[in-house]
């Protein structure tokens, strides 16, 4: 299975029932195509940068699944259709690479303690100041 992101703008006038039915109905496509959903994230209401549909802001929704490529066309399908959903965009995501890991941690820096002698300013970084 390959790895998946989606990110929906809903309306940002729609009621706590549309919603939930929006997101209800993105999780049941995920689960009818045998994919597995991680996470739902509501981003909330944020100011878009151009208007779509006459709507200058927009609920954000975040959506990190597991799944095949029918999986994607039908919730995409699902998603084009619903007058609620303003934009979507999904992102596969399985073939990012990894961050790189240092093999050896680097040493950090002791704690600076009182006994621990400070550098002093000099005096040409006293003028710059001024």
């Amino acid at each position: 299975m390959r790895k998946y992101e989606t990110i929906f703008i809903l309306q940002p006038e729609l009621s706590e029932d549309d919603i939930k039915s929006v997101t209800t109905k993105a999780q049941d496509v995920i689960s009818t195509y045998k994919g597995e959903c991680f996470r739902m994230d509501d981003w909330g209401i944020r100011k878009l940068a151009y208007p779509i549909k006459k709507c200058a802001r927009g609920r954000y929704y975040y959506l990190r699944f597991d799944g095949e490529s029918a999986l994607i066309a039908e919730l995409e399908r699902r998603l084009r259709l619903d007058d609620k959903v303003l934009r979507y965009q999904s992102v596969n995501i399985t073939d990012l690479p990894e961050r790189a890991v240092p093999e050896k941690k680097a040493e950090l820096p002791e704690a600076v303690t009182e006994e621990t002698p400070v550098a002093e300013e000099t005096p040409a970084a006293e003028e710059a100041a001024e």
